[in-house]
């Protein structure tokens, strides 16, 4: 069953990159670019076909795909495209020059990429990425509003019998760990907790912060239902170490603030979200994204240390595919219903997704961004030029900017093998 998931998460990985591509494909194609090459995955080819000008085709390694246009870049300053320099940076740029020209036909003059205006080059570098948000967005919808979100509840799941801190990481009391709030005043498993001091608790993040500014109050009057009888509980509220929450209600890692505390675990439930609550997840999550891509080169220590040293892997450290086809070979093997396996598939593919419009949006080459804003570029100087009545400085040359890229590959090559190697000997798990 464990395989089964790594295989149902690659040929959603697939139909992503698929979907990618096929954002730039149709668009190239709109604007009359020749694109002689549309294919998903690297390395040998497994199957292909030709239709018309356009060879498609599926590769042997699913770890990413492309289509190749004519006329990347454009001739140089001598108007000649062929590899003609002893120095390495610049046979770089020849070469990647010269690459982009190999197979130009008669009658492709008018027809390759650069020769489009900077507008149409950016709607086509970005109609990839923008595929992958797209195919995230819908995702997300179907599972919030069609499977729904695990959520924590105003119902009493477990009551702790004694009060322990949470930054000692232990749920076994000693003998001198006193008696917890909750326990002491006669709160119950499956007891609804339906007020706190008089203040309405029917989400968890109501009852959580009603209990957290109580701290040190006595004799507090908690209403409960149970069982469908409606009884009033009073409960001397007490000051522990408990986790801190940001502005969204989420508790932050490794982070603690001293609040009240009751002393009981709540219940929790899957509840489908509507529209607005789940526009509002969407955004939390895009922001979630951005913040953990910023954060990504901080990270690497703890990466190393987790690949090579005793360090633990940490639930929000980066993860690659081979550590997302481990997560889709877990969710099947948990004892959830199949509706739940199914949702969490829906989710990751929609995270990967999000995570590939948000990575390719980088303005750095090879990656789109990095030719989207060669393009912007263009367009600015052009329109300088015009204002001050200046030649035409012509389009931009990306190729003098193919040796930053080749170091940014390395880099992310050198990165990607690091979390593949962490994903096999120290994975993120799940269960």
């Amino acid at each position: 069953m464990f395989g089964l998931g790594m295989v149902i998460f690659f040929v959603g990985l697939l139909i992503s990159i698929a979907w990618h591509e096929l954002g730039h494909l149709s668009t190239a194609k709109l604007f009359g670019i020749r694109v002689p090459q549309y294919m998903v995955g690297f390395g040998p080819t497994i199957w292909s076909r030709k239709k018309g000008e356009t060879e498609y085709g599926v590769k042997a390694v699913p770890l990413g795909g492309y289509i190749r246009m004519i006329g990347m870049f454009p001739p140089g300053q001598d108007g000649r495209i062929e590899a003609r320099s002893t120095s390495p940076w610049r046979g770089m740029i020849e070469d990647a020059r010269s690459a982009a020209y190999e197979e130009i036909r008669p009658g492709d003059e008018t027809r390759m990429f650069y020769t489009r205006t900077p507008w149409k080059r950016v709607i086509v570098m970005f109609a990839g990425p923008f595929m992958n948000l797209i195919l995230a967005v819908v995702l997300f919808f179907v599972y919030l509003m069609g499977f729904g979100i695990r959520e924590e509840t105003n119902v009493v799941s477990s009551v702790q019998k004694c009060v322990i801190a949470a930054s000692e990481k232990r749920d076994t009391c000693e003998k001198n760990d006193p008696e917890a709030p909750a326990a002491a005043a006669g709160l119950r498993a499956g007891d609804k907790i339906l007020s706190v001091g008089g203040v309405n608790t029917t989400e968890w993040n109501d009852l959580s912060d009603a209990i957290r500014t109580r701290a040190g109050e006595q004799d507090v009057p908690i209403v409960v239902d149970r069982k469908g009888e409606r009884l009033t509980l009073e409960a001397d509220i007490t000051t522990n170490r408990v986790a801190k929450k940001d502005d969204r209600g989420m508790p932050v890692r490794g982070e603690f603030v001293n609040a009240g505390f009751l002393g009981f675990s709540p219940a929790s439930g899957v509840f489908r979200q509507d529209f607005g609550d789940s526009i509002v997840w969407m955004g939390d999550r895009v922001e979630d994204a951005v913040d953990g891509l910023i954060a990504l080169p901080s990270k690497i220590p703890a990466l190393w240390d987790a690949a090579f040293g005793d360090g633990p892997r940490e639930d929000d450290s980066p993860m690659g595919v081979i550590g997302a086809a481990r997560v889709g070979g877990e969710i099947v093997t948990l004892d959830i219903p199949a509706s739940q396996q199914v949702a969490g598939f829906v989710f990751v593919v929609a995270g990967f997704n999000l995570s590939l419009f948000l990575f390719n949006m980088l303005p750095l080459l090879p990656l789109d961004g990095g030719h989207i804003a060669g393009a912007l570029w263009e367009s600015l100087r052009r329109g300088i030029a015009r204002v001050f009545r200046r030649p035409d400085p012509g389009p931009f040359d990306v190729a003098k900017l193919m040796p930053a890229a080749y170091v940014v590959a390395a880099l992310f090559v050198c990165f990607t093998v690091l979390v593949g190697i962490a994903d096999v000997v120290n994975p993120v798990r799940i269960s």
